[in-house]
């Protein structure tokens, strides 16, 4: 799964916490955007446009700074396309979800001689924790937030979701987690989390009816492809609509890299059409 994509799924599940986090105010009217910008580079299941009101917010998580082309680059390219759009004001901001190397410069602007073009760079690990471990939706992220003792703030989140309510538990713990192994040892995530919540979460049950339906034990591979799977099927159903039962059977024969292909190739499809003929590219 791609950590960067799992972000975006969080921001678009719960937008009006996390434009209010970002922007340091509440947020109460805000709408996720579908906006179609076809011109490359586009890096779709990273990116999160969020309309609010008299503002476009452009969202961007990220896990390492290296991008092609460049991040500065790409957020003048997105900031001239949204405003040829909406002719809004936009507020961009990257979210930096684990530290560069040490000595790396982190930008925050693009220059090229007259021209300057400046956004935001919010860095996870600099982070206040106690906003993330007080607010279920961004409770996901709190395990990046900054820390002396990595494993004491670990076993804050363990204690935060275990008082969340049953019904929202099992995927808010699944989702923590997966983010979690961003910085913590699998062994001690393990450890800490009971076994049963994990269990009981969406992903979990995909993953382990598909060890059924196959006869093989679920390993971390097939819960890899598993997961990739179900965010795919989300973008998918919400771009062309309801999904034939041959587009589903053939999603479920791609590996990985052909799931991650899929996954960069989506913003261009506009019907079940364009699905298909990126099915006959693998033939």
């Amino acid at each position: 799964m791609s950590f960067d994509n799992l972000c975006k799924l969080l921001s678009e599940k719960y937008p009006e916490r996390f434009a209010s986090w970002v922007l340091g105010t509440e947020q109460t009217c805000v709408k996720v955007l579908k906006t179609e910008l076809s011109i490359e580079p586009i890096r779709a299941d990273y990116v999160t446009f969020l309309q609010l009101e008299g503002r476009i917010l452009h969202l961007e998580f990220q896990t390492k700074l290296e991008s092609t082309p460049p991040l500065p680059l790409r957020m003048l390219d997105y900031w001239v396309r949204l405003y040829r759009l909406y002719r809004l004001p936009i507020t961009q901001v990257i979210v930096l979800l684990l530290p560069p190397a040490p000595e790396t410069v982190i930008e925050t602007a693009f220059r090229v001689e007259s021209t300057v073009h400046e956004y935001r760079v919010i860095c996870m690990w600099s982070e206040n924790p106690e906003p993330f471990l007080n607010d279920p939706a961004l409770l996901p992220l709190a395990p990046l937030t900054a820390t002396n003792q990595p494993q004491a703030l670990l076993q804050q989140v363990v204690a935060k979701v275990n008082q969340l309510e049953p019904t929202q538990r099992p995927e808010i713990s699944a989702y923590t987690q997966i983010l979690a192994g961003l910085k913590y040892n699998q062994d001690l995530i393990r450890q800490m989390f009971r076994e049963g919540m994990m269990r009981e979460s969406v992903i979990y049950q995909e993953i382990l009816k598909e060890g059924e339906q196959r006869g093989e034990q679920r390993g971390r591979e097939e819960g890899r492809k598993v997961e990739g799977q179900l965010l795919i099927l989300r973008q998918l159903t919400r771009r062309v609509g309801e999904l034939p039962q041959q587009v589903l059977e053939r999603i479920e024969t791609l590996d990985l890299e052909q799931l991650e292909n899929l996954g960069e190739a989506l913003l261009d499809f506009q019907a079940i059409a364009d699905l298909e003929a990126w099915f006959n590219t693998l033939e």
